[in-house]
């Protein structure tokens, strides 16, 4: 791997971008407030056995993380446990702590919380009997908080941000399934920021997608850092490479090491992360 697939801005701002392993004592009070994600001692069981466990993370603010590992390794996991998503899972329980921008996820109900964490999917997941614009405006008209030009407005600002408002500009009445899919997917990203999210989660949202479009969410998840904080699972190490700040690697449930992007992908500490990086397993 070349050092031309890692972010281009990685060398400017390395000593702003890294991330450390927490320590026991390192949660304190500042770091909360200087990190959007802290987790203390995060564990999920499903019907009584482990998924991850005892994963301790700090993820700076305006940041891009990439989580990677192979299957089965606790990386949705992960990103689930953020937003509270294993709340609707009967044989899920979630140990440890988990600090949104400061404050613990346990003081928000779960519909507070995902305004202020969003998620994007694997699969393209627009409304199917919503049109394009509907989609977008779909948080706004369902907590009735805009009229209808501030909906204009709205529709039109998060498109742009999602990079798609060119290509639909001129039917958002048609259906949103009209979209191929990775319009789709970004369609799904400009309803998620629609209601200013402070985080954005996304898992594997480029994985069903063709090489064009994979480049598209690239590029865009690169321009939407500096006003969300942006956590993607993927299961490809170049496009972890192409668009992280830092990287978060899982084997086993366990947080092996996470690091500066640039770092992991050159000179890991951990040994086991090496292998997985140079296609030794996985």
């Amino acid at each position: 791997m070349t050092a031309d697939n890692f972010n281009k801005n990685d060398e400017v701002n390395s000593s702003e971008s890294e991330i450390f392993i927490e320590s026991e004592d390192s949660a304190d009070d500042q770091a909360k407030q200087k990190n959007a994600v802290v987790t203390n001692n995060l564990t999920v069981y499903f019907n009584k056995r482990s998924a991850i466990e005892d994963v301790n993370v700090k993820i700076k603010k305006n940041s891009v993380t990439a989580v990677i590992g192979p299957s089965g390794c606790g990386k949705s996991t992960f990103l689930r446990s953020l937003n509270m998503m294993h709340e609707m899972t009967p044989s899920a329980k979630v140990f440890g702590e988990i600090y949104i921008n400061g404050e613990s996820i346990m003081n928000f109900n779960m519909v507070d919380l995902r305004k202020k964490v969003g998620m994007v999917f694997q699969k393209p997941n627009p409304f199917p009997t919503m049109s394009i614009f509907d989609n977008v405006a779909a948080g706004f008209k369902l907590n009735g908080s805009a009229g209808k030009n501030d909906l204009n407005e709205i529709v039109e600002k998060n498109l742009i941000n999602a990079g798609l408002w060119d290509e639909v500009k001129d039917r958002l009445k048609s259906p949103a399934v009209s979209l191929s899919g990775g319009q789709q997917q970004r369609l799904c990203i400009a309803r998620t920021i629609a209601v200013n999210p402070e985080i954005v989660l996304l898992d594997e949202p480029t994985s069903a997608l063709d090489p064009v479009s994979s480049s598209k969410i690239e590029e865009l998840l690169y321009n939407l850092k500096s006003e969300y904080t942006i956590i993607i699972v993927t299961h490809n190490m170049q496009q972890a490479a192409r668009v992280s700040d830092q990287t978060a690697f899982f084997y086993l449930g366990k947080l092996i090491e996470i690091s500066r992007t640039r770092k992991m992908f050159t000179n890991p500490k951990e040994k086991l992360t090496e292998e997985y990086i140079t296609g030794k397993f996985g």
